[in-house]
């Protein structure tokens, strides 16, 4: 009788750190040649993996200005402005990651007349649709905080050549 060596179950998953000592989630594939190609070995996500597509998700809703509360927003802009800095994807993005599971917490900035609540309704429907079909994680909750609204007439601290000094 051939014995096979399938220690996990398709789809099982367990928390795991990575070589760089990161969170993630690692989905537990099965072993041996009875197995689909597909469906063998591990495949790890990391946390950071998560905010990244919640926060891409995200700025894809029109109504949604900004991603962070204000001080973030603010050493955001400042990050902006510095020589090989970027913007941070991730920034207004808070991620826990378990098992099967993930929960996202998101701090947005709605644009002036746009419905808070139809906004948060689609921002939440977007990061839960992008998050579960990327990772295979079941997102179990989106929390939105709406920390300001951007008027049309407001300046943006992001903006390039808004100082006095060119």
């Amino acid at each position: 009788m051939a014995e096979t060596t399938d220690r996990t179950s398709t789809n099982a998953r367990t928390s795991a750190r990575n070589e760089t000592g990161e969170k993630g989630t690692t989905l537990k594939g099965r072993r041996g040649t009875d197995t689909p190609p597909g469906m063998r070995g591990d495949t790890t996500v990391a946390d950071k993996v998560v905010a990244k597509i919640a926060g891409m998700a995200a700025r894809e809703i029109a109504e949604v200005h900004n991603l962070g509360g204000g001080m973030a927003r603010a050493f955001g802009a400042v990050k902006e402005r510095v020589p090989g800095g970027s913007g941070d994807i991730t920034r207004g993005v808070s991620v826990e990651v378990g098992e099967r599971q993930a929960a996202v917490d998101l701090d947005i900035v709605v644009e002036y007349g746009a419905s808070i609540v139809e906004t948060a309704g689609d921002v939440r429907t977007n990061v839960i649709q992008a998050v579960e079909s990327m990772t295979g994680l079941e997102a179990v909750e989106v929390n939105i905080a709406v920390h300001d609204v951007h008027l049309p007439d407001e300046e943006e601290e992001s903006e390039p050549g808004g100082g006095r000094v060119a």
